[in-house]
């Protein structure tokens, strides 16, 4: 409660602050507050101006006096007199140096009257002047009301003027839109709404991430809020966001692979997926994983919405521009910088400028593939600095890790390209875990291609002989079902029942060793879910007796339902009788299609 003043009739100058404040048509309304009210015209000018500029303390400002001249028809005991004229430009221009807050003291000095702020600086230069001063502190707001529509569940809540209000409920990736109440809102509950956030956000550690006409973003605690109004939008609408979840790395199950590659290698790491399907919560668990190994860890955000501890410093564009907010980060040093989100040009320059200069960068950015993270710096940066910059993609999709690439260039003849001389630098995007080339990126004439690769069509019939060769070397080592997949030219994928890998693995990984030697090649190994067991392809024996084609895949597969695949397309399905074999007639238009085309013949049982 503010201290009020022992004159019978007292003159009162009221500045910004305390207009938008909106204290003091409380204390009129209690009888509290008594006299001449004045209102410098520059107080109406800035928040004229500030209205003007779509900014919600300039609406508040212009309410409040509203409601003043309100009370001063209900009430005997008050008068409100609007003295001074319009500041110039250059009082303008120099209303941040505290120009405008002199003319109003003023006024104070010289209607030798009281004046009131909410501001410290005014009132402590105003009592430093020999004024006599009247400081408003509010109280802080225990609760917002716009907390009412949060359950522990809700992610985000969806308010505008002439709707229903609405939440999505649920974690990234797997929400649903619900109504919260059958009653639609008015433009005077949003505005109250909005009110009542700016009077948190000044008392409080909250902060105006972005102003601009018709559009403000706030950031309160853990609440990003959204409040856009006419002429940017139809109506006015509030959107509240809060992360639903706070998760470590650990929560993530990386592999062991994984894992040692984000503390030793990755220092580019892109983090990509559609939007709402926890990027940001990913970069948050990696930014307090790094701060834990002892590592400085800073954040550039727009806005400021990551829920991160103590240690970890959140910076927003300097001035507007992230280039300068960059200029301070290499002065500071840090180890890796948390870049929420990359977006527009300028920001996947600053990324990369950071990221050569030795910073570890691990940007956000939206894509609904993860090659399209890969898609966005193309053009932006030289394609040769690509790898340099950005050597990791985890791309996360419904809250899981999905994918994750690594990038690496080389000179080499594309895949599909025959001609020596047609070598050229090229970027190889390969999938983490099993080290399979997916993509290649280069440039072809004038443009940059990426081209998705398909190992498998491109096999020589020497390399099919070899694979073969390797099946039954396998075939005699292995006392179980598996799957095999060449990744590179001396490394395989290897799947197997999730009970023979202990077997295959052996006492301190010795069994593994003497048949990846046997073999001459690196195993990884992977476990083979049901489904893939269910649906393998098989090892099969054709013969031609007499007028049959006699397929036999032995007595285990008595009674069973299989598939024959022709180039992976369906041509039947059969069962086999108790032997395991199937016969199908020579001259039917399915034994005419397998002895045509032996070569390309698949059998999988269902």
């Amino acid at each position: 409660m503010p201290k009020m003043p022992k004159r019978k009739k007292a003159k009162y100058v009221l500045d910004t602050s305390a207009v938008i404040n909106c204290q003091v048509s409380e204390l009129v309304e209690e009888g509290k507050l008594k006299g001449e009210i004045i209102i410098p015209e520059f107080v109406l000018s800035e928040l004229e101006n500030q209205a003007n500029q779509g900014k919600e303390v300039g609406f508040i400002g212009l309410d409040e006096l509203k409601k003043l001249r309100e009370l001063e028809k209900k009430k005997k005991d008050i008068k409100i007199t609007q003295l001074g004229r319009k500041p110039t430009l250059e009082e303008i221009q120099l209303a941040r140096s505290g120009r405008i807050d002199a003319l109003i003291r003023e006024i104070a000095k010289k209607e030798k009257a009281i004046l009131v702020s909410c501001d410290m600086v005014q009132v402590k230069v105003a009592e430093a002047e020999g004024i006599e001063v009247m400081y408003l502190e509010k109280e802080i707001p225990k609760k917002l009301s716009i907390e009412k529509f949060f359950t522990k569940e809700t992610m985000s809540v969806h308010l505008k003027e002439g709707s229903v209000p609405k939440a999505k409920i649920g974690t990234p990736g797997k929400f649903k839109l619900v109504e919260l109440s059958d009653k639609k809102l008015t433009q005077k509950e949003l505005e109250d709404m909005a009110h009542e956030i700016f009077e948190k956000v000044r008392l409080e550690e909250g902060f105006v991430e972005i102003s601009k006409h018709g559009a403000t973003v706030v950031q309160l605690g853990q609440y990003r809020i959204a409040i856009t109004r006419r002429p940017f939008s139809e109506k006015m609408e509030i959107t509240i966001v809060r992360p639903t979840m706070k998760v470590s790395l650990e929560d993530y199950k990386l592999s062991e692979k994984l894992k040692q590659r984000l503390i030793e290698k990755a220092e580019g790491i892109l983090i990509a997926g559609p939007p709402g399907h926890g990027k940001s919560t990913l970069a948050q668990a990696l930014a307090e994983f790094y701060a834990s190994l002892g590592k400085i860890v800073k954040t550039i955000e727009h806005p400021r919405d990551l829920q991160l501890s103590p240690s970890i410093t959140q910076y927003a564009p300097l001035e507007g521009d992230v280039s300068k907010t960059a200029d301070i980060l290499l002065l500071v040093r840090p180890d890796f910088t948390i870049f929420d989100e990359v977006r527009k040009t300028i920001d996947f320059k600053v990324f990369a400028d950071m990221r050569l200069a030795g910073v570890g960068m691990i940007g956000v950015l939206h894509s609904t593939e993860a090659i399209d993270a890969v898609h966005r710096f193309i053009g932006r940066i030289e394609l040769g600095l690509i790898p340099q910059v950005v050597d990791t993609i985890i791309f996360v999709k419904e809250g899981e890790i999905r994918k994750v690439y690594t990038l690496s260039l080389v000179v080499k003849v594309p895949t599909g390209m025959t001609e020596a001389d047609l070598a050229r630098p090229v970027v190889e995007v390969r999938d983490f875990e099993t080290g399979k080339l997916e993509y290649e990126i280069y440039t072809y004439g004038e443009q940059t291609v990426v081209i998705k690769v398909d190992e498998s069509k491109k096999l020589t019939p020497l390399q099919k002989l070899a694979q073969e060769q390797l099946k039954l070397l396998l075939k005699r080592h292995l006392s179980c079902e598996f799957q095999f997949e060449i990744t590179s030219e001396n490394s395989i994928l290897l799947k197997v029942p999730k009970s023979y890998k202990s077997k295959i693995i052996g006492k301190s990984g010795k069994k593994i060793e003497a048949l990846e030697k046997l073999i001459g090649m690196k195993i990884s190994l992977k476990t083979l879910d049901e489904k893939e067991l269910q649906a393998k392809e098989l090892s099969y024996k054709i013969e031609e007796i007499g007028s049959n084609v006699i397929i036999s895949l032995g007595p285990r597969y008595k009674g069973r339902e299989v598939t024959i695949l022709i180039d992976n397309k369906e041509i039947a399905s059969l069962t086999l009788d108790k032997k395991g074999r199937a016969k199908i007639r020579k001259k039917s238009n399915i034994g005419r299609k397998i002895l045509q085309n032996l070569d390309r013949l698949k059998i999988r049982v269902e």
